[in-house]
């Protein structure tokens, strides 16, 4: 795991390292920089596969030099295939496989590729730049682009120039949905490379192009037993995790009190032949801990079990952290437990594999019951579920009002589900869907709306928050995060899957708790799912309270664009004065104030 670089603007080494040395916690084993022609390589290395200064990047073969991060999964199958052509090897890295495989196969290699992986490879007799991200968005890609100059990079920190403007249609963005997705970035001519993307600039033209090479796509649920689904279900995750269990340095699994992570640590359990190490942060507040339930899962598998508790000071103390490692304003919270789970974490492993990725696939979500409630009552015609919205029924249900005018106003499913991930409720003054048009595929992708909504949840949310969280978490301390989940072959195989096999109504990732009960008694793991959540509402209105109060001040709120104000700070008294919980949307506005700060001190 490691930060890449790449450059044709002219500049001296040493600004190079200066600017790398901001993310150096992405690679801190080895910092290397290349100038070929007028391009400009960086890298920074985590040392994961073949530890020996051979592989350190940038690395060259013929007229070929990558900057690479990321892990080929199946690179060992992809060496098999090369050596039968002729190829030899000096190293024993999936790097040499990533940039002599391209030389034979240029684009077409990432058809070959299971992995997570953000690359640049400089072409010198093409004069030419080859980019490509992985299916998923696991790994980030940013550039910078203006008139034919470039800047490529793993975080948007080093890409931050004092004449750096904030993009505001960006920050509309944020203030709905808590995130910047790609393409975008959260500055003006910088962008993120689309998961399933390549791009080739073209040096002499001075020109780049973008092009899909995978995608999700449309379905024909397949005629398929229940045991056979399960059957072929449970051989791809143990291949996956498998392939993700290779490391020259020691490994652990995350293990929650959750079906996803307790399968991948039992699984990871057989497969290895000492016990595993497994790891688990828990909380004072039992409302909020599952280290209880880890501490079970961990014994009837037989890992080396490791549980840290954590007091509200100290996922408070990570505040800093998460401001400098996510570069962008980014306010889901359970980023918090997460830098601390990965603090823990690499104290004793630099690779851990992870549950995230199986609520998309195998619907563990609970909006995915909420559809289902949607279903039933959007047969009451439109125009009176419309009316019944403005009738108080937050005040019987005690929930906030636009959850349940959310629920009655939606016109369809893929409405509903798109508006649930922006919790019903738009802070923006004016509100613009352009951007939209990059996601819009899932309407077109399946005859279920279930399906419709996993495939959204995969492709909005998946991407540009839960990995995200992920990377930026586990990469501020070192750490690499290996999801068998979120592996493509297992992806598209669930897609086909007919969805009363993973969802029927009432039980949610009913095929994963089956595989499960292999390993685990359904009575111990069949207990309510907390999540990796913290108690936001009670932190912002006590030990938070006076700062954001400071923070949040009319001076801050009139400059951003296309806040409404008034809107905004209504909710957040609605909140300090214990009314209605709207902690994530008070909570989105103070980390856009503490990131607007950090932003002022670099640029």
């Amino acid at each position: 795991m490691c930060g890449i670089y790449m450059t044709n603007i002219p500049c001296e080494k040493e600004k190079i390292r200066d600017k790398l040395e901001k993310i150096n916690f992405r690679g801190p084993d080895n910092l290397g920089i290349e100038k070929i022609n007028n391009i400009s390589l960086g890298h920074l290395r985590l040392s994961i596969i073949d530890l020996n200064v051979r592989s350190n990047q940038p690395y060259n073969f013929k007229n070929y030099y990558i900057t690479y991060n990321g892990e080929i999964y199946n690179f060992k199958s992809i060496r098999e295939e090369l050596i039968s052509l002729g190829f030899s090897f000096e190293t024993s890295s999936d790097t040499e496989v990533l940039i002599k495989g391209y030389s034979v196969w240029g684009k077409d290699l990432l058809e070959k590729l299971n992995g997570m992986f953000a690359f640049a490879i400089y072409d010198i007799e093409r004069e030419e730049i080859f980019c490509a991200r992985d299916r998923l968005g696991v790994k980030p890609f940013y550039y910078y682009w203006e008139n034919g100059v470039f800047e490529i990079c793993s975080q948007l920190s080093p890409l931050i120039e004092k004449k750096a403007k904030i993009s505001e249609e960006a920050i509309s963005i944020y203030l709905d949905y808590g995130y910047v997705p790609s393409p975008y970035s959260i500055l003006e001519n910088t962008y993120k490379l689309s998961p399933g993307n390549y791009m080739i600039i073209d040096l002499k033209k001075k020109t780049k192009t973008i092009s899909k090479y995978w995608d999700l796509k449309s379905i024909e649920t397949r005629d398929i037993s229940y045991e056979q689904a399960k059957e072929e279900l449970h051989e791809l995750l143990k291949d996956a995790i498998k392939i993700r269990m290779q490391s020259d340095v020691p490994l652990g699994v995350f293990l929650s009190g959750g079906i996803d992570s307790s399968l991948v640590a039992a699984i990871a359990s057989k497969l290895s032949e000492k016990p595993i190490n497994t790891f688990t942060i828990g909380f004072e507040d039992p409302k909020y801990d599952e280290s209880k339930i880890a501490q079970q899962f961990a014994e009837i598998i037989g890992s080396d079990h490791r549980n840290s508790i954590c007091r509200v000071e100290d996922v408070l103390n990570m505040l800093p952290t998460l401001i400098k490692a996510y570069d962008e304003p980014f306010s889901d919270n359970s980023a918090l437990p997460s830098l601390l789970l990965s603090s823990e974490t690499k104290q004793y492993a630099t690779v851990a594999l992870s549950g995230d990725g199986g609520d998309e696939s195998f619907l563990g979500y609970t909006h995915f019951d909420l559809l289902h409630k949607f279903n039933q009552i959007k047969i009451i015609p439109f125009f009176v579920r419309k009316i019944l919205g403005r009738l108080p029924w937050h005040r019987l249900f005690k929930r906030r009002p636009e959850t349940i005018k959310g629920m009655l106003g939606a016109k369809s499913s893929d409405d509903f589900s798109w508006n649930l991930f922006m919790r019903n409720d738009s802070l923006q003054k004016e509100r613009k869907f352009l951007w939209e048009k990059y996601y819009n595929g899932y309407k077109i992708w399946a005859k279920s709306s279930i399906q419709r909504m996993a495939d959204l949840n995969i492709k909005l949310w998946l991407e540009n928050d839960s990995n995200v969280k992920v990377d930026r978490a586990s990469m501020a301390f070192s750490l690499e995060v290996r999801s068998p989940f979120l592996d493509y072959r297992i992806v598209e195989f669930a897609r086909t899957l007919p969805v009363k096999y993973r969802y029927d109504g009432k039980k949610r990732k009913k095929i994963i708790r089956d595989i499960l009960s292999n390993y685990i008694p359904e009575e111990v793991f069949d207990q309510p799912k907390r999540g990796f959540i913290v108690p936001m509402d009670k932190w912002l209105t006590s030990e938070l309270r006076q700062d954001v109060i400071e923070k949040l001040n009319d001076d801050f709120l009139k400059k951003i664009p296309n806040l409404n104000v008034a809107k905004f700070k209504n909710k957040m008294n609605l909140l300090l004065n214990g009314k209605y919980d709207y902690s994530h949307l008070v909570w989105r506005m103070y980390v856009l104030a503490l990131w607007y700060k950090e932003y002022d001190s670099r640029s």
